[in-house]
């Protein structure tokens, strides 16, 4: 195992920074999709792409059809096969890979996310994708959340499990999936049946908190429930000099709107979080703005919680929209739950690191403190009698997640390979 995590870490950082250069947002990884599979295939693996990875009902905050047709392009022009891009047509993003040992023994599922964010990135000289010349060449969009760290990881997981196939049992699954940012994708990948009769379940973020190499924490807790709102207000246009009264101002429907959600009186029974993270209205200083969209979410630290937000929004949103007599549309477009690891995965990790050469610490769990659709198939393979957990790998951070600086020690993406191998070695002598 020593020898094959520091073989192998070369190429971890160049997939890391192949990743990063060339990111896209969710449902629109088209480009990402395609070099997954590529490496995948090469290492025996059994893909299902497109529909038969996603269940298309269950896909949320889908993107229109002119910006798939737009991304689709971009991948044609990129070098994407036709014939491979045609399974992915109309944001059919992600993939699942099974491996089958053809012996008795445990189903393990393990996820990695692989979308990236509308965030452009910094191109400060200490900027280190900038400093050696793998930052985002696609202006406005960028990894800023580690995301291609773990579409990296995964694939290291992918040649431990390639090469030491004849030695295990079971059957593995890898999901690599699409939107996760505003809890879109993973949903989709649990109605389609992927995470059913799984034993153990395996997922985790680079970073969240700013720690060193080689701490990880074996579980996770404090996941927060979420919803995504989208919000259209539709006014009426006029001339705000000469006939204002005409008028129906929509981007004062969304002020006002923006302004009193974010005073949602918060809940005796636990932390609340509200955002309006986006809004767009009117179109010039002398024109009745006829219309304005808004980019909202809620959170939660229980379902409860989260589900007072979104009803009190939804009040506020409606509300806004009859002080100045415009019509709203609301759109849920992305949803995660809470959810708990199960806490067996503390001694499995202390247990499979004391034969790591790359992990120092191992925390017995870390507090998330965001949300993570993860949750999902966490819940789902628990109800069904499994095991799950979300680890986290530290990492010293340049900035906050989110952040058109952010950044991490690329000695996280071997440190976190050979956590994830050792953990499947020790679970297949179980």
């Amino acid at each position: 195992m020593n020898t094959f995590v520091e073989e192998l870490t070369p190429y971890l950082v160049k997939k890391r920074r192949e990743f990063h250069q060339y990111p896209e947002v969710g449902w629109t990884e088209y480009v990402t999709t395609y070099k997954i599979a590529t490496e995948l295939s090469a290492l025996g693996f059994s893909l299902a792409i497109g529909k038969e990875a996603i269940r298309s009902g269950e896909r949320l905050g889908v993107p229109a059809d002119s910006e798939l047709e737009e991304a689709e392009e971009r991948a044609r022009q990129f070098g994407v096969p036709g014939e491979f891009l045609a399974k992915l047509k109309g944001g059919y993003t992600g993939l699942a890979a099974s491996l089958d040992t053809g012996k008795v023994g445990k189903h393990m599922t393990l996820r990695f996310d692989i979308d990236a964010l509308p965030i452009k990135e910094s191109k400060d000289a200490q900027h280190l994708p900038s400093k050696e010349g793998f930052a985002s060449v696609r202006e406005g969009v960028m990894h800023a959340c580690g995301h291609d760290g773990h579409i990296t990881i995964g694939l290291g997981v992918a040649h431990y499990l390639s090469q030491v196939k004849n030695d295990l049992s079971g059957r593995f699954t890898l999901i690599f999936q699409p939107a996760e940012e505003g809890g879109k994708g993973a949903k989709s990948f649990v109605e389609n049946g992927w995470l059913d009769g799984t034993d153990y379940f395996i997922s985790g973020h680079i970073g969240i908190h700013s720690l060193p190499v080689g701490e990880i924490a074996a579980t996770t807790d404090k996941f927060l429930s979420s919803t995504k709102i989208n919000v259209e207000y539709k006014g009426k246009s006029a001339h705000s000099g000469l006939e204002p009264n005409k008028g129906k101002n929509a981007l004062l429907a969304s002020a006002a709107a923006a302004l009193h959600l974010n005073g949602i009186t918060r809940h005796m029974d636990g932390a609340t979080r509200i955002n309006t993270g986006k809004l767009e209205a009117g179109s010039g200083r002398n024109i009745i703005a006829e219309y304005a969209r808004m980019e909202i979410e809620t959170r939660g630290e229980t379902d409860e919680l989260n589900e007072y937000m979104t009803g009190e929004a939804l009040r506020i949103i409606q509300a806004s929209a009859g002080i100045y007599d415009v019509k709203v549309d609301t759109e849920i477009v992305g949803t995660a739950p809470i959810a708990l690891c199960n806490e067996e995965w503390v001694s499995i990790a202390k247990e499979a690191s004391e034969k790591t050469t790359t992990v120092t610490n191992i925390i017995p769990s870390l507090p998330l403190g965001a949300s993570e659709d993860v949750a999902y198939m966490i819940n789902h393979v628990q109800a069904q009698g499994g095991s799950a957990s979300y680890l986290i790998f530290c990492s010293p951070l340049a900035a906050g997640h989110h952040h058109p600086s952010f950044d991490f020690d690329e000695q996280v993406l071997p440190t976190a390979v050979e956590m994830i191998s050792r953990m499947i070695e020790l679970l297949q002598s179980r």
